[in-house]
């Protein structure tokens, strides 16, 4: 029963730090579930977020663009399937709420629950043994405020819940429960006018799951959350009242310690990995075995470009790049979206461009978000 135990956790921990068994040094992470993209608008724009105008899901990727949010409430629901040409039971669910307090403030929330499905258990001669479903969930509740007319600032608070456990003799992983803190910042210039059209610049960062180390197997070493760097930017070609182009560039890195290299148990390139949280997150930007090459191999990027017909139909495009000694996730999106009222729907679908398998290949994701109460003149 151990084997399977340690399958789960191979594959589970493996998601976004090791898709290749080739990898020259990956980076893992407990909890990757809370990497996913959750909503099909991002999904259809290389899951960029950081400096995307505000949505329904702004909170997964940077709570701070809740502070320009144009309604008063905006409800977000989403679902993506995982693994679909595996299996039809692993997928993410999740839902998110907003609320304007004023022209100037805003709180957010969202639960996001993953489930790994169903596992059936049996013993060494093939007897049942039930079966057990794994999953993990996170709660967290941020608040927005506008620094100035065109800045914001925003905080989280993230309760993480991670049950991989089978609930059999001997199993060695536990149940986890942590907490984890975001601080994002959000910048909107005003519209300006470049000759031929109109224009307006965004940007934005967003670091994520700032949190302490937590234990996966009992007496095992202790594994760092997904603490994650998000740095964006982009420009809205406003070509007139009824026609926009946004153009937008996104830079991600965990803020992770890369694991040293070692021979007989003596470092012999790279730093030591076994410290605290903050330390390993300013660690992260200069301990790569192989120097600043490396640490650029750890940077993933993404581009995009999404086009708007009277704010009612939206088309979208996007890459996204990540070093094949890091994981190896390359991958162009297409997406679109519609607006009828006060609801808006959104999909997107991944076409890979990596000779390893991506989670979300072939796989057609929706989102619907609602739009209530006060409308606010920032767009």
């Amino acid at each position: 029963m151990k084997k399977i135990s340690f399958i789960i956790i191979a594959l589970f921990l493996g998601i976004f730090s090791g898709y290749t068994q080739d990898d020259l040094n990956p980076i893992t992470t407990a909890a990757p579930f809370l990497l996913i993209s959750p909503d099909a608008r991002a999904g259809g724009i290389a899951d960029m977020g950081a400096a995307t105008s505000p949505d329904a899901s702004s909170q997964h990727y940077n709570a701070a663009k809740n502070a320009f949010a144009a309604s008063q409430w905006q409800i977000g629901l989403n679902y993506t399937p995982w693994l679909r040409n595996l299996t039809n039971d692993v997928s993410l669910t999740s839902a998110f709420v907003t609320n304007k307090i004023n022209d100037r403030s805003a709180w957010s929330a969202s639960l996001k629950y993953f489930s790994l499905g169903s596992i059936e258990l049996t013993d060494d001669t093939g007897i049942s043994l039930g079966s057990e479903n794994p999953n993990e969930f996170s709660f967290d509740g941020s608040y927005a405020m506008k620094l100035s007319e065109n800045f914001s600032m925003a905080v989280g608070l993230r309760f993480i819940h991670s049950d991989l456990t089978l609930r059999i003799e001997d199993s060695e992983i536990q149940t986890v429960n942590t907490f984890a803190v975001d601080l994002g910042g959000y910048y909107q210039s005003e519209e300006n006018n470049y000759g031929a059209f109109n224009g307006k610049w965004r940007g934005g960062f967003n670091i994520s799951n700032i949190g302490p180390k937590v234990e996966l197997v009992v007496g095992g070493e202790e594994s760092f959350i997904p603490t994650a760097l998000r740095l964006g930017g982009g420009f809205d070609f406003i070509l007139d009242d009824v026609n926009v182009i946004t153009a937008g560039i996104e830079f991600n890195k965990l803020l992770v310690p890369t694991p040293p290299i070692r021979e007989g148990g003596e470092i012999v390139a790279g730093k030591d990995d076994n410290v605290g949280f903050l330390k390993g997150m300013f660690q992260s930007f200069y301990d790569a075995p192989r120097g600043f090459e490396e640490e650029l191999e750890e940077v993933a990027w993404a581009l995009s470009a999404e086009y708007m017909y009277n704010q009612v139909f939206a088309v979208r495009a996007g890459y996204f790049h990540e070093s094949p000694n890091k994981g190896d996730r390359q991958y162009f999106t297409v997406g679109a979206g519609f607006r009828f009222r006060s609801s808006t729907l959104d999909l997107s679908y991944l076409i890979n461009a990596s000779d390893v398998n991506n989670p979300l290949e072939s796989t057609l994701r929706f989102s619907l978000s609602i739009n209530l109460g006060d409308v606010y003149e920032y767009f």
